[in-house]
This record gives structure tokens, C-alpha cells and sequence, in this order.
């Protein structure tokens, strides 16, 4: 072959050998998918932890929304799975391990020594704490005078009057009625496993029903009745009552007593993607990146590590602070799984009374 000919066909070939690596390349390139539940709080995952991960190891990350149990079985059930990452909180996580959604994630996946106990589960791991407790309305119970703390408060019409508001489901109400009534926070799913525990739950409800102007669905409604003057007190989710607090709302929140939830990434059962999911849970839980979680949503992290990372003024709209915990039960998702359906179809037949 001539010497210019054979030069031509080598630089062709080179061309076409190193077009095919780029696409080959372009075609392997790592990648995740992940789904969590929209607005403000997948807003601050993205920011705290989605954005940075992506950034230090180069895994792309496409987001979806409403991460349903039941939309994740029928992915599995049709060998159709799309989603790596999701989150869900203890409810949903419970629900989906007894359907088999979800992954175990083993101590040689991610380590979570560190992680505060009761926040564990072996097929999630814990991204962050949020709690149910008391938010008030500080025209009505002005700083100088006596403001409501804990839930015995919330049911002290006498001490603090005027209108309440509580959710429409009955999770965190029943547990905050007995603690109410004098239950030790320690022995609350022990005395609502009897039938003597749960009247009394209910009894405690009954008595502060004609005080509830408001059977709240959404989580921004107690914050918007508590602002407009509807109600004086209010059970709700603290984020949103920090929320509101920052935009200028009278509103204040009480810590005498809470009721801590936790958030979990989760690794979908045929992620294909695995190898990344497993390094965006490890990245999540790393103390310096729960600390900055909360740079962006008023939740706090899951590891008592991260704590000394995160300054004062934030540590004070926190619901995980080593203080705070102190005063707090975490919701028994097990519990509710099984005792839900029976408790809410009571709840409700107490609300339409």
C-alpha cells in the first residue's frame, strides 16, 4: 500500500476507534436516578446533597417525584425498575419492607455506627429528623407571660384558652394525648397496646374535641390558622412552623414535648444503578454533610457527629438536638402499620361526632 494511503487509513481508523470510546463512553457514563417528594424539602436535598455529590464524583442525577410503595412494587412486579434512590419516611419505609421494595443496606454498603440508634433501620439509612410538637400563636401568649410547651399545655384550655387545631390522621395525636394524660414518653406504645391504653387515648381526645376549630390536612394550614388568629395552639410539624416563623408570622413553637420522625434514602430492590445509590448514601450520612442539610430546611441530622458542626443560632430551630431528643419519642412506624387502619376509622368517627 502506498506509504500516504496507509498513513490516511490509520488516522480514519483511529478516528472511528476513538468516536466509538466517546459513545461508548457517553453510554456508560454514570448516572443515578433518584426520587423523593417535591417542593421545599427535595429543593434542600438537591442543594445540601444531591448538587456537591454530583459535583465530587461526576454521577449525573436525573430527579423524579411521588416515590409511592405501591409504584416502586409495580416497577418490580414488571421488571421495569427506573428509580435507584428514593425517600421515604418510617411509615412508607416500613410499609415497603413488608412488601420487599427495598434493599438491606448491610454495615459493608454504608457504615452507620454513628447514626443515633433509634433513627436506624436496616433498609434505610437516615437522612433526617423532623417533629411534631407544639406551635403558638405569640399575640395570644406573649414572651414576658406563660407560653405553652409541652402537649399537657396543649390540653390546659385553663391556663392557655382559645381555639386548637390537629391533624386529620391520627398518628402523633393519640401518642401526644397519652403523654397529655400523664404517660411516661418511655411507655407510650406499651400502654397504647392495650384496650385500656387506647380509651384512655381516646378520652383524652374527646375531652379537647369542642376546643378544635381546625382539623388540619395539609401541613401549612396549622401555620396559616395560627397566623390569621383562627386558633391560639397547634400540634404540626415543626419545618413548617420555622417556616412560618421566618416569614414573619407571630409564631412561636414549645419543646417541652415532641414526637421525632425520621427521613430514609432507601435503595430500590433491581436499582440499575446500584453502585452509585450506595455512594450517594454514603455521601448523605457523612456528619460535615448533615450538617449542612440544615442550612436549608429546619430539620435536623441524624448523627449526634454532626451536631458540633452546625452553628448556635441554627442548632435552636433544630428538633435533634441532644436536648431536645431528650424530651422526644420517636414514632413506632411498626405500630402504626399494624394498629393504623383500626385506629384512624375510631379518630375519625370521633371527628364527625
Amino acid at each position: 500500500m502506498n506509504l500516504k494511503w496507509k498513513n490516511v487509513t490509520c488516522a480514519i481508523a483511529a478516528t472511528v476507534a476513538l468516536a466509538s470510546g466517546v459513545a461508548s463512553g457517553a453510554a456508560h457514563a454514570a448516572e443515578l436516578n433518584f426520587a423523593s417528594w417535591g417542593g421545599n424539602y427535595q429543593g434542600a436535598i438537591r442543594d445540601a446533597w444531591l448538587k456537591p455529590f454530583s459535583k465530587e464524583t461526576g454521577i449525573a442525577i436525573h430527579e423524579d417525584t411521588d416515590p409511592q410503595v405501591a409504584k416502586i412494587r409495580a416497577m418490580i412486579d414488571t421488571k421495569s425498575v427506573t428509580w435507584d434512590v428514593v425517600t421515604e419516611n418510617s411509615a412508607r419505609l416500613t410499609r415497603g419492607i413488608k412488601l420487599g421494595v427495598f434493599e438491606k443496606i448491610t454495615p459493608d454498603m454504608v457504615k452507620q455506627d454513628h447514626v443515633i440508634a433509634n433513627a436506624r433501620n436496616d433498609y434505610g439509612v437516615p437522612s433526617e429528623i423532623f417533629s411534631t410538637n407544639i406551635g403558638f400563636s405569640t399575640q395570644a401568649f406573649p414572651a414576658g407571660k406563660p407560653q405553652p410547651s409541652t402537649f399537657a399545655d396543649f390540653w390546659d384550655v385553663k391556663k392557655f384558652p382559645g381555639k386548637r387545631t390537629l391533624q386529620d390522621d391520627p398518628a402523633t395525636v393519640i401518642e401526644a394525648a397519652l403523654i397529655a394524660d400523664g404517660v411516661a414518653p418511655a411507655d407510650v406504645y406499651k400502654v397504647l397496646g392495650t384496650k385500656e391504653g387506647l380509651d384512655r387515648a381516646f378520652k383524652k381526645i374527646e375531652e379537647i374535641k369542642p376546643h378544635v376549630a381546625r382539623w388540619w390536612k395539609s401541613g401549612a394550614e396549622p401555620v396559616n390558622a395560627l397566623g390569621s388568629g383562627e386558633v391560639v395552639m397547634a400540634l404540626g410539624w415543626n419545618g413548617r412552623f420555622q417556616a412560618g416563623i421566618d416569614s414573619g408570622l407571630p409564631i412561636a413553637m414549645g419543646w417541652g414535648d415532641s414526637i421525632a420522625q425520621v427521613g430514609y434514602f432507601a435503595i430500590v430492590k433491581g436499582s440499575p444503578n446500584r453502585d452509585a445509590a450506595i455512594k450517594l448514601l454514603n455521601f448523605m450520612i457523612q456528619p460535615k454533610n448533615q450538617a449542612e442539610f440544615s442550612k436549608y430546611i429546619a430539620y435536623g441530622p441524624t448523627t449526634e457527629a454532626a451536631l458540633p458542626l452546625i452553628d448556635a443560632k441554627r442548632l435552636e430551630r433544630l428538633p435533634s438536638t441532644t436536648e431536645r431528643l431528650k424530651n422526644s419519642i420517636f414514632l413506632n412506624s411498626d405500630f402504626w402499620d399494624t394498629n393504623g387502619p383500626a385506629i384512624t376509622e375510631r379518630y375519625n368517627q370521633v371527628r364527625a361526632r
